[in-house]
């Protein structure tokens, strides 16, 4: 990624306030569609008004999947297509995204064999949830299967009896009547996944020559849209409140739960979305992490909510809620949400005990659904759909709904749709296209071997393995950026200063907190301390420019972050009952 530090981020679209596509929201969706664009050649700039990837995006439950619930709801189109692009993913991006086996325990054999289409064909989502039965998730399974066909990357479903589940999840609930075992994948960086993505756009944008007016791909956070005036967008830089005028003959709404409120900016308020809040706790358990045996424990509450337990960097993912919410609301993760949790974990592994003490982070989200009135949120379509329009001489396109598996097609679908407005051709297809650090990335023990071996003498096998697992072949990048006896980070020694610089200067870090929470899985495993927040600031302060009152600054907001966002504590192991 081209080098912006927090103080020369926004040079690139001052030096030239005009662009042929402005994007506003730097989620996936947004960046992704730059991405897309920046491919094609289009002179395109993005502007988000917090870090990339800091709203909705950052709240997802680590999974690329097809959403075989959603068959429930009869959106099979989106079905199918998540499916090919979890394939597409588990290609283009296997540094992230792996296969992973995925079990959902079943209690009955029949329940909601009736109710099911009834729902779908007559109440659409109002009617009161029911539990899946064996035959319902037998059926939608061999459709799952059915769509992953064609350049399938995974095995297809199978179904087991109580004695064989027991067997394979012996801290299985013994009320167990089947358990049916398929393949989806784990996406265990989402966020740094989205920066590589951001990167592809940045480097085929660059331009060729040395000024920031060469570029044709800009890219900013930190970054909002003030208002509309006289055919010009006003940007205004959240970090020194300073505006200026931008220009572009498409505006691409981007800013997901918030794409109301952008457009109300843009001065053509809208009544698009209906989010739901989704939220998700992370437990040091080392019990329970046991107890899934490497796989993800998919299944149905007594709610009829679908719901999960996931292993992850040897931690316990457990979610998700599915609460009416706004955008604009403070979204926390709640007490009520914890017990939820706590109680659905009971209901897969009864003999294993969880209290807040085991809680290392929490996370919560607005998914950016469209509007739905008084269905249920659990049915709410998850598809998307561009809605267009003008500011006068310039074609506006909001986009309403999507997910983290899509987010390729869904760029794909709305770089099209500019393309058309803006009269130029599609010169490259990113189906196939390698995704940042994915590009070469050896996916066998020989290839592995060989990539470690190239890499030089300078630095030990485990530290290029560990760096390698963590960036894809990008670590060949920070390996370069450290010096051969790297300085560990003193509470969390699997991390270099050296390596933090380098991402606070090559990846748009603004604020302490943005390299805790999205450049690193600092926060996400847990164990930071005041002394980690000193530390860390401190590596990278020299390159980001702060001085020690800037540092004690940075300490303070990022304690408040995780404090408050994400029940983090410091110096107390779990979260407040």
């Amino acid at each position: 990624m081209t080098a912006k530090h927090s103080s020369d981020r926004l040079t690139a679209l001052r030096a030239r306030p005009h662009a042929e596509v402005l994007i506003i929201g730097g989620g996936i969706n947004g960046l992704a569609t730059f991405r897309e664009l920046a491919l094609q050649g289009i002179d395109v700039a993005l502007v988000e008004q917090n870090d990339y990837v800091s709203g909705a995006s950052a709240a997802s439950s680590h999974m690329v999947h097809g959403g075989i619930r959603y068959l429930e709801n009869g959106e099979f189109r989106l079905v199918r297509e998540a499916v090919q692009e979890r394939n597409r993913l588990i290609k283009n991006a296997p540094h992230y995204v792996k296969p992973l086996l995925t079990t959902i325990p079943i209690f009955s054999t029949f329940s909601g064999i009736i109710t099911a289409p009834f729902r779908l064909l007559i109440t659409h989502g109002r009617g009161k949830p029911r539990e899946r039965g064996a035959v319902l998730i037998k059926i939608g399974l061999l459709i799952y299967d059915t769509f992953s066909r064609d350049g399938g990357q995974v095995p297809r479903h199978k179904f087991h009896g109580r004695s064989q589940s027991i067997r394979a999840l012996p801290r299985l609930n013994g009320g167990v009547k089947y358990t049916a075992s398929y393949y989806d994948a784990s996406m265990h960086d989402p966020e740094r996944l989205a920066l590589d993505v951001l990167a592809d756009g940045l480097t085929t944008g660059s331009g060729a020559g040395t000024g920031a007016e060469d570029a044709t791909a800009r890219a900013a956070n930190y970054t909002a849209l003030a208002g509309f005036t006289d055919g010009k967008a006003i940007l205004r830089d959240t970090v020194t409140g300073d505006e200026f005028s931008f220009t572009a003959r498409t505006i691409v709404n981007a800013s997901g739960p918030w794409t109301d409120a952008t457009n109300a900016a843009l001065g053509r308020p809208t009544q698009y979305m209906g989010g739901t809040k989704g939220s998700h706790i992370v437990l040091d358990h080392p019990e329970l992490l046991e107890a899934t045996a490497g796989r993800e424990i998919f299944f149905e509450h007594s709610d009829g909510r679908i719901v999960l337990i996931y292993p992850l960097k040897d931690r316990v993912l457990v979610g998700t809620t599915d609460i009416e919410a706004k955008a604009d609301a403070t979204n926390v993760c709640t007490d009520a949400e914890i017990d939820y949790f706590f109680d659905l974990v009971a209901h897969v592994f009864p003999t294993i005990t969880i209290d807040r003490s085991h809680i290392v982070y929490t996370f919560s989200g607005v998914r950016p659904l469209p509007r739905h009135d008084d269905t249920l949120p659990g049915f709410v379509s998850r598809d998307y759909r561009i809605e267009h329009g003008w500011l006068g001489s310039v074609r506006t396109l909001s986009l309403v709904g999507g997910k983290w598996t899509t987010f390729r097609a869904l760029a794909e679908h709305l770089a099209d749709e500019t393309l058309a407005f803006l009269g130029a051709d599609r010169r490259n297809h990113t189906r196939t296209t390698p995704i940042g650090g994915g590009a070469g990335f050896p996916t066998g023990p020989a290839a592995r071997k060989l990539w470690v071996a190239k890499q030089g003498s300078q630095h030990d096998r485990l530290t290029i393995e560990m760096l390698l697992d963590r960036y894809g072949t990008r670590a060949s990048e920070v390996l370069a950026a450290l010096p051969s006896d790297p300085t560990p980070i003193a509470t969390h020694p699997d991390y270099f200063r050296e390596e933090l610089a380098f991402l606070a200067r090559s990846e748009h870090v603004v604020h302490l907190d943005d390299l805790l929470l999205r450049r690193t899985s600092l926060a996400f495993r847990g164990g930071v301390t005041s002394e980690t927040l000193t530390e860390v600031a401190a590596a990278v302060a020299a390159d980001l420019g702060w001085d020690e009152h800037t540092q004690r600054e940075e300490v303070e907001r990022a304690t408040a972050t995780l404090r408050d966002a994400h029940r983090v504590t410091l110096g107390k192991p779990g979260v407040g009952g």
